[in-house]
């Protein structure tokens, strides 16, 4: 097999999806109630026997940082490694990533140490499972420079996507970035219609490229910043630019709705997400934590990961994470409980009572509804989030965000006992 190197493109500031980004970068937001956002892509690469990673991030990064070296550590007999590449000052390069191409043209001075004889450019906040090889092999038997994997969208998600235009070889023709409703693109279609996908008559880009070193070197020596805008319509007229066309599920979780809309689907008898698959796992950090403790609690199609404690609770469509805490009498609808990093012993909890303030998890009596809260909230008893009369407008309101009428709880925030929100 060809020397692959596989990079990850962490992201900037994750704007989208804060407050879950305010403390954290964007591949380090917990997802799926033990897992890491960045997990998902890592776990493609070794699935599919590309074991040598780069993470290319530049906010935020200690979290991602501890996540990594702790999750990701092969043996010394392998050639594999996930490594995180943070922006950095050299007498070359003084500044921040400008953008996702600048970021892989910074780190041209590591990736070259590996000799790779092609890239695999990954994003960091898309959920999907892709047989990378596969990927591989057909852009290796077209002959092409560089392959695009691509989905079909319909002609109303079109806008939000760069569209390729195909001939019957798959060979990409020409590039249009996010096309106007009310603009005329019926010649962009698919050549060959899929009776499979009705309506989904045009290929859009997923951000994930396979270039062949030199190409990706050569194109880019120059100022461009960002591959979908500016290095991939480049390459298009330059070089032979073919599309791999991925049918299977695949989702951008880069906004606060679409990651809570994905997280939630996984409590669904048959998710569009597959977690349980033992032939090609989404690998995270081992704990030592304890099997989750049901005391007369009623959890009706939700998750629980492990180390929870819930008492006479009741649960429906949520994803409870690890080492939540949840009280008796408290009620959870549409749910994403990202749990806590620590448990609280007994001397903490009679601090908190002299100062106060809830225990870190959800008190008693409270009532919750489509909320994200993130770790190690403090919910005190007799607070009603989400049920209330009136849910606040989108907006920053301190220790909790709305976005898309979600309400996000903030990573160690406190809600007072008898809350409405």
């Amino acid at each position: 097999m060809s020397n692959v190197l596989s990079i990850i493109l962490g992201g900037g500031k994750g704007t989208r999806l804060y407050p879950l980004t305010e403390h954290r970068s964007k591949p380090a937001v917990p997802f799926g109630g033990k897992h890491r956002i960045v997990d998902i892509p890592i776990s493609n690469s070794i699935n599919s026997g590309f074991e040598q990673i780069y993470i290319l991030t530049q906010f935020n990064s200690a979290s991602l940082h501890m996540h990594v070296s702790r999750t990701y550590n092969f043996d010394r007999f392998s050639k594999g490694f996930v490594e995180i590449l943070a922006a950095e000052q050299t007498l070359e390069h003084s500044g921040w990533y400008e953008g996702t191409a600048d970021a892989v043209r910074k780190n041209f001075v590591h990736f070259k140490t590996q000799n790779p004889s092609h890239y695999i450019i990954l994003s960091g906040d898309q959920l999907y499972k892709m047989d990378l090889e596969a990927f591989m092999e057909m852009h290796l038997k077209s002959k092409a420079k560089v392959t695009i994997a691509t989905t079909k969208v319909s002609r109303e998600d079109a806008t939000g996507f760069g569209i390729m235009k195909i001939d019957k070889a798959n060979r990409i023709t020409a590039f249009m970035e996010k096309p106007a409703a009310s603009l005329d693109i019926s010649d962009w279609k698919i050549p060959n219609s899929d009776p499979n996908h009705p309506g989904k008559d045009y290929l859009a880009s997923m951000g994930i490229y396979i270039f062949d070193a030199d190409v990706l070197e050569a194109s880019l020596d120059n100022e461009l910043t960002d591959f979908g805008k500016e290095v991939i319509p480049a390459a298009i007229k330059k070089y032979k630019v073919s599309s791999y066309v991925y049918d299977g599920y695949w989702e951008d979780i880069g906004t606060i709705k679409n990651f809570y809309d994905a997280t939630i689907d996984l409590t669904k008898i048959t998710p569009k997400f597959n977690f349980f698959d033992e032939e090609k796992p989404i690998y995270t950090h081992f704990r030592n934590l304890p099997p989750s403790k049901l005391n007369k609690a009623v959890i009706t199609q939700s998750t629980t990961s492990e180390g929870c404690v819930i008492t006479e609770a009741t649960i429906s469509d949520s994803v409870i994470g690890i080492r939540s805490i949840i009280e008796k009498g408290s009620v959870l609808e549409g749910v994403v409980c990202m749990g806590a990093d620590f448990y609280e012993n007994e001397e903490e909890k009679a601090e908190n009572s002299w100062k106060n303030i809830p225990n870190v998890g959800i008190g008693e009596n409270c009532k919750i509804r489509n909320a994200i809260i993130d770790k190690n909230a403090r919910i005190g008893a007799n607070s009603c989030i989400g049920m209330c009369a009136i849910t606040p407008k989108d907006g920053d309101y301190g220790d909790y965000v709305v976005a898309d009428g979600i309400i996000v709880i903030k990573k160690n925030a406190t809600i007072p006992s008898g809350t409405e929100i």
